[in-house]
């Protein structure tokens, strides 16, 4: 699994015009799903994304966590980061899940974090979204799992 993580003052999802999911300083988490991911690779990305550490201490040196922070969190399903981008001038997406194992795998990553974080929003999966952020930094980190 794919996420790439940015780190956010606010963010927030619409489709067609409504708020689904908005948060505060925190953690913005784009998802992407490949075919050979599965559950034992999102509870790995979402061990890492709760305990990255990119805030900054008293010194100003990124040493804490979102938790440490008491930090909200928006994860975004998005399969084109899973995209073949190697060749040509127009992205492959044989290197990105079905959509069946996506969601599965999406929706489980969704339960557990609200299982261990307290303020977890996320997007619609398969939802043409509108996403808006103030990128605080900018911080923005690529983790796989």
């Amino acid at each position: 699994m794919i996420a790439l993580l940015q780190r956010v003052l606010e963010a927030q999802v619409r489709i067609e015009g409504t708020v689904v999911a908005s948060i505060e300083r925190g953690l913005l988490v784009f998802v992407g799903v490949r075919p050979d991911d599965d559950a034992l690779a999102a509870q790995k990305l979402l061990d890492r994304v709760l305990k990255y550490r990119v805030f900054g201490d008293e010194q100003g040196k990124m040493n804490l966590n979102l938790s440490q922070i008491d930090g909200d969190l928006l994860f975004v399903p998005q399969f084109t980061l899973a995209a073949d981008t190697r060749h040509g001038l127009r992205p492959g997406f044989s290197t990105a899940a079905a959509p069946d194992l996506g969601r599965r795998l999406f929706e489980g990553l969704i339960a557990a974090a609200r299982a261990r974080h307290p303020r977890v929003e996320c997007g619609v999966f398969g939802a043409d979204m509108q996403v808006a952020l103030v990128n605080d930094g900018p911080v923005t980190f690529w983790l796989e799992a």
